[in-house]
């Protein structure tokens, strides 16, 4: 959160953009070797990995290939409702720009328009802002991805050896804290007690833990994180031989991964993983001024046009599913309805009313296409995961569950709204290299918990992973009946982060757990063994197929 228009940080390196607007003429840096356009800036090209880099005057005309109407967030200067676009410009369609339209009603938006760019000053910087061409042609077709959906599975790299690290593992325990809303306690203590009922779970004491590990680590204290390893260890006085915390690493789930990987190298043989949020809570604090927000410049390309939630970018992407596949509100609907209709069966979900397709229609919008029914629930809440080694597994007090195979493998740029156009970004690559490490195919999956930060992450999941053809979300989902508890594939069986609560994809890997234990009471799938469990989306992402014991 902000407490102004957030401004960019204008450096040596990003100064000439910034500032293109003092003399109204857009500049974005090129490549002198291959004459390809760079956004952001590097000091290399991507392309062709010269060096010689300098910025290039371009038209300032370009094409809308994406954007939503934003009605829930407001920031100083930038009241609600205002438009977050994508244009890509004439000169190298692959260079796109967060923008907001200007002169322009947002009904009158369609994608294919040309743009023109415009300039608005604010303090030092100049915003590139983009309007409708006075006489339009006719709209023109959207990009074509830089790597088509059907070749992503080509750019996976084979398996080094047939020998895997997801072999040498198993998840042993599985614990996690009272959930709810403005619980207003210590996201510390939601960690300890989530982590307490893990190792009690797995019938182990805390003197067996010689691992940590979690997502997103310390200095990520927004809401998102109780203070990492350091926090945890500090609390409990734990000794472990490896920890392990960050960000960038293979999403929410990576935490796990990373384990999977130090127990597979003889680093630890029990690693306990813990993911903590405390949004509900941060929210109502600083609500009441007991907190402050961060403040200053960002070094985000899109946050100074008012992008500020993951839900501005994904929103376009899901637009341009829209628009190229026939997509519908509706068929969004039907993912929300499935996940608020197994709540019902949760007692620790945070929605459990019964939904009705009028009822997801008819909510409040947030930023179009998606209503507040498309937007998972903020809350505080903690979950822990022990990942040991396989041989100890056995003797543990509850059946081991496998892993079978992890993707993890990145084939889209990381920048948000430089990367895949139709789907959320950090998906395609992901789920292509899950399948390449396990003789299972998608139609061997009995149970699919699948992120659902917003209804589109789990849209996504579904066509990458292979449960429907790309495009074919649409009728797949149509009716509901083939994620039901008693469908084809078995959705995010206790409600999903949408009614049961953010718990950044950890919550989903303590479900996939509890249904392949056979411990899921009124909501289990019967006779469940093979489920696939993800773990973001946009930010690098994690997948994983796991197993029961039987």
């Amino acid at each position: 959160m902000f407490v102004g228009r957030p401004l960019p940080l204008v450096t040596l390196d990003n100064e000439f953009f910034w500032r293109s607007g003092e003399d109204g003429r857009l500049r974005i840096l090129e490549c002198r070797s291959c004459s390809s356009l760079i956004h952001p800036p590097q000091p290399v090209c991507r392309y062709c990995r010269g060096i010689e880099l300098g910025p290039r005057e371009v038209s300032g005309f370009a094409t809308l290939v994406g954007f939503t109407v934003n009605h829930r967030f407001s920031l100083p200067g930038m009241p609600a409702p205002y438009v977050v676009a994508q244009v890509a410009l004439e000169e190298d369609p692959r260079v796109r720009l967060t923008t907001n339209t200007v002169e322009c009603e947002p009904e009158d938006l369609v994608l294919g328009m040309r743009m023109e760019v415009v300039f608005e000053r604010h303090e030092d910087v100049w915003l590139p802002l983009f309007r409708p061409v006075p006489e339009q042609p006719e709209p023109a077709g959207l990009p074509e991805e830089e790597i088509p959906a059907p070749e992503v599975a080509r750019q996976v790299r084979p398996m080094r050896t047939t020998r895997k690290y997801e072999d040498e593992v198993a998840l042993t325990g599985i614990g996690m804290s009272e959930i709810g809303r403005r619980q207003m306690v210590s996201p510390l203590s939601l960690t300890v007690r989530a982590c307490e009922r893990a190792v009690a779970d797995a019938g182990l004491s805390f003197s067996d833990i010689d691992g940590l590990s979690t997502w997103p680590g310390a200095g990520m204290l927004s809401g998102m994180s109780e203070g990492g390893v350091t926090a945890l260890e500090s609390a409990l006085g734990l000794k472990p031989v490896w920890y392990n915390g960050g960000g960038e690493t293979f999403g929410p789930g990576g935490s796990l991964i990373a384990a999977m990987l130090a127990v597979a190298g003889g680093l630890a043989r029990h690693v306990l993983c813990f993911r903590t949020v405390w949004e509900s809570t941060y929210g109502e604090l600083l609500k009441a001024g007991r907190i402050e927000p961060p403040s200053g410049r960002t070094t985000s390309w899109v946050a100074p046009f008012g992008a500020t939630s993951a839900a501005h970018t994904l929103a376009q992407n899901a637009g341009r599913h829209f628009h190229r596949y026939g997509t519908t509100r509706e068929t969004l609907g039907w993912i929300a309805l499935n996940q608020r209709a197994n709540a019902a069966l949760n007692p620790t979900a945070i929605y459990r009313e019964p939904m009705t397709m009028d009822d997801y229609l008819g909510a409040r919008m947030i930023t179009t296409p998606f209503g507040l029914y498309d937007c998972d629930v903020p809350c505080d809440a903690a979950v822990a995961v022990i990942v040991s080694a396989k041989d100890a597994a056995a003797d543990l007090a509850k059946p081991p569950v496998h892993v079978e195979a992890a993707g993890t493998q990145i084939v889209e740029r990381l920048d948000w709204d430089q990367s895949t156009l139709y789907h959320e970004p950090q998906v395609l690559g992901q789920a292509a290299h899950l399948w390449s490490r396990t003789s299972l195919r998608p139609g061997d999956v009995e149970l699919a918990m699948l992120y659902d930060g917003f209804t589109f992450n789990c849209l996504s999941w579904l066509e990458g992973l292979g449960f429907c053809g790309i495009g074919e979300a649409r009728d797949f989902l149509d009716g509901g009946k083939n994620i039901a508890r008693d469908g084809l594939l078995p959705l995010n069986t206790h409600g999903g982060q949408l009614s049961h609560g953010r718990t950044h994809g950890m919550g989903l890997v303590h479900e996939a757990v509890t249904q392949l234990r056979g411990e899921g009471g009124e909501r289990q799938v019967p006779g469940a063994g093979v489920a696939v469990v993800t773990s973001g989306g946009l930010t690098p992402s994690g997948v994983l197929l796991l197993r029961s014991a039987s």
